[in-house]
């Protein structure tokens, strides 16, 4: 079951905002970001950070990829974990313990070097290293690839940093 969850990282709500400066003190932030426990945040797959989007921008044509080609790549990657789950008891990558993620993540040398460098740069947690090999298997399935490689893992590095952020 897929968890949403979605939080302000500071409470202004200014935070990274390009127009709007943000005034909180290390110690509202520290006591904002209390009342969600760590543990809690540990849990979340992917964090992303949305910033607002001028008036302009919500009036202008969409310029990028329609829905129909999303939800065709959408379909294709669940096909993709269908097929690789189907003699398990489990349905989706987000639901893979470590013996299926080493199983089913292969990556390349660029990739597994990527990520040693993000460990050791990050000090990323065992759950986090997880977390990101199973974001990163998403992300090709998205791609229609079957290993993981060297351009999947720092996008999916990226959605799991933005907690700290």
């Amino acid at each position: 079951m897929a968890c949403r969850y979605f939080v302000h990282p500071h409470p202004c709500g200014y935070f990274s905002d390009p127009k709007h400066e943000c005034r909180c003190s290390h110690q509202q932030i520290f006591k904002y970001r209390s009342k969600i426990s760590g543990p809690l945040l540990d849990r979340i797959d992917i964090h992303v950070e949305v910033p607002a989007v001028p008036y302009r921008d919500l009036m202008e044509v969409a310029k990028g990829e329609p829905s129909s080609a999303i939800l065709e790549r959408v379909n294709a990657a669940r096909s993709r974990q269908s097929k690789r789950f189907s003699q398990t008891k489990i349905f989706c990558n987000a639901q893979m313990g470590s013996r299926h993620i080493k199983k089913y993540c292969r990556r390349n040398a660029a990739s597994r070097n990527l990520m040693e460098s993000a460990i050791g740069r990050l000090g990323l947690s065992v759950r986090a290293f997880n977390r990101i090999l199973k974001i990163s298997r998403t992300i090709s399935d998205l791609n229609g690839k079957n290993d993981v490689d060297s351009d999947d893992a720092p996008e999916a590095i990226q959605f799991q940093m933005e907690q700290s952020s």
